[in-house]
């Protein structure tokens, strides 16, 4: 296996510093560390992104993600590991990563169930993550980056 290029947010210069710059700032919106590590992981399964999957379930782990969610987050509505707060995050994920699925992409009872749970900054979090989970899964899919090879 053989990437196509370099990660491309590698070779413009400073937009892995900007992308990162945006991650911290995430990451201080009050959302838990292991729920955004879990939409994360939710959002590269559906879109086979192999390079973030992989690094997704390490930083789950690290993050807190307990062994029993790492290994149901693909079915998370059936699992019983998962918190309301959560489940609502991880159907928010989803419904942001699949646009495409229906006419209504993200329908008002998603966002709303979202809402009960968090707070507009904490909603603006997982948003911005959903949405550069996406961005990332689509450079590593389109270049074809290897999983297991960190930057």
């Amino acid at each position: 296996m053989k990437a196509r290029m370099d990660n491309p947010a590698q070779v413009i210069p400073d937009a892995m510093t900007a992308i990162l710059s945006l991650t911290k700032a995430i990451g201080k919106a009050g959302v838990p560390a292991s729920t955004m590590e879990l939409v994360h992981l939710r959002a590269s399964l559906i879109n086979g992104c192999s390079v973030c999957v992989d690094g997704g379930a390490h930083n789950a782990r690290k993050a807190g993600v307990t062994d029993d969610q790492l290994f149901t987050v693909a079915a998370w509505r059936e699992a019983p590991y998962f918190s309301d707060a959560e489940r609502a995050a991880l159907a928010l994920a989803e419904a942001a990563t699949r646009l495409a699925d229906r006419s209504d992409p993200v329908p008002d009872e998603i966002w709303d169930a979202a809402a009960e749970h968090y707070d507009e900054q904490q909603l603006a979090a997982l948003v911005l993550m959903i949405g550069v989970t996406n961005l990332f899964n689509r450079i590593n899919a389109t270049t074809k980056q290897i999983a297991g090879a960190r930057w």
